[in-house]
């Protein structure tokens, strides 16, 4: 599915239906003038709406929300983030060894400083977790 906005996709499929925008709106208990405004980019559909609409155009939500990008961007801007949290916890950790052998830090700075390291070690795992799953 090439990417659209939003209004454009709504108009498209509603055509390739035969439908019209009253059509359209009866099945969705709306106006044909909110359907209107949602062809235009002028509003959108109320969010619990939309599996309805994804429904009547017989498509998933997510090809309707048009969530499945370029998976190749996705991966690279995955890899960035993974690489930018593991640095930050690497940092916070040489930070809190380097900072306590030379007794410049007291133990509860050092204690937050290792949990930001942690939280995005933790961070990180999620990013990888959730990329392999695509």
């Amino acid at each position: 599915m090439k990417k659209q906005s939003f209004g454009a996709m709504i108009a498209a499929m509603r055509k390739e239906q035969g439908m019209t925008q009253l059509e359209l709106a009866e099945k969705m208990g709306v106006t044909d003038k909110a359907v209107s405004k949602w062809e235009r980019d002028l509003s959108f559909p109320d969010v619990n709406s939309i599996p309805r609409l994804a429904e009547i155009f017989d498509v998933t939500v997510d090809e309707l929300m048009q969530v499945k990008s370029d998976s190749k961007e996705n991966g690279k801007v995955n890899r960035i983030s993974e690489v930018v949290l593991k640095v930050i916890a690497l940092a916070m950790g040489i930070d809190v060894v380097v900072l306590s052998l030379i007794d410049v830090i007291e133990a509860k700075d050092a204690i937050i400083m290792l949990g930001i390291g942690l939280a995005c070690m933790a961070t990180c795992m999620a990013i990888t977790q959730f990329s392999k799953k695509d």
